[in-house]
């Protein structure tokens, strides 16, 4: 047996129940969460939302899911969950595409598979779109760029004793130039995720004003949010800034790695401008 497996417990009579739960044919191969990590408060957070989505979802089938490990693996959930959710075929085509590539990683998929779409809330004040991009299966070509020179997949990978540093780097260039209008950033992942702070970042270093009537200043939802976060990728592509493709939904969900990404684009650009 590998012996980095059998590191990832911290005795060895957790490696025998593990096995024992486990049984593992031969020339077969499973992929399982470490125990190490079954205890991560934000995964069990994770789980429970899940949980409670499902359950609401499903309200009106009287179905129950109480456990993710024990009433999914029949797929009769997840049978009636697809019924429901039928009519949202780009969400259907992201999960089809990520069960496949889980359990066929191996599956030839055409790249680049994208679409125009349309995001309608209907509000109190009215309709509200807000149009975007969709990759459904990998940007091919952004990736193989990615791979060749992405520093930050590198940084997160090999060298997360240095992630701090380069967000403090980062986060002293962000407020070198929004302090002048009196703000202060201080967490990477949480302050970029409605987009105004980038919106307002960009206004400063290209020197000009942006209309409060095309962005929300104080948004209120995530529609609103997106509609921030996608405006200022537009200026950034408009002004030469951005050569890969973003997925604004990763920065409103707080992704720290693509935050990074962004704001080193502004960072390498503008950074010996003096204060």
């Amino acid at each position: 047996m590998d012996p980095d497996f059998l590191n990832a417990f911290t005795q060895p009579a957790a490696v025998d129940q593990f096995l024992a739960e486990n049984i593992i044919a031969q020339g077969e191969t499973k992929k399982f969460i470490k125990p190490t990590s079954s205890n991560n408060p934000k995964l069990e957070e994770l789980k429970l939302l899940l949980i409670d989505w499902i359950n609401t979802t499903l309200k009106e089938e009287h179905i129950v899911v109480k456990s993710l490990e024990e009433d999914l693996y029949d797929g009769l959930v997840l049978h009636h969950l697809l019924a429901i959710l039928t009519k949202d075929l780009v969400s259907t085509l992201h999960l089809l595409v990520a069960i496949a590539k889980h359990f066929k990683p191996n599956l030839a998929m055409p790249p680049n598979v994208q679409v125009e779409t349309i995001t309608i809330e209907n509000t109190s004040r009215g309709l509200k779109t807000a149009n975007a991009v969709e990759y459904i299966t990998e940007n091919k070509e952004n990736l193989e760029a990615q791979s060749k020179d992405d520093a930050f997949d590198e940084l997160f990978s090999r060298a997360p004793d240095k992630l701090d540093a380069v967000k403090k780097v980062l986060l002293q260039f962000v407020n070198q130039h929004v302090g002048k209008l009196g703000l202060n950033v201080k967490d990477i992942s949480s302050q970029f995720a409605d987009g105004v702070i980038l919106l307002l970042l960009i206004g400063q270093l290209e020197g000009y004003f942006l209309n409060l009537k095309h962005f929300f200043l104080t948004p209120a939802s995530s529609m609103e949010m997106l509609h921030n976060v996608n405006l200022a990728l537009d200026l950034l592509a408009d002004g030469g800034l951005l050569n890969f493709s973003v997925n604004s939904e990763d920065i409103v969900n707080g992704d720290v790695k693509t935050t990074m990404r962004i704001l080193y684009c502004l960072y390498s650009k503008y950074k010996s401008r003096e204060t």
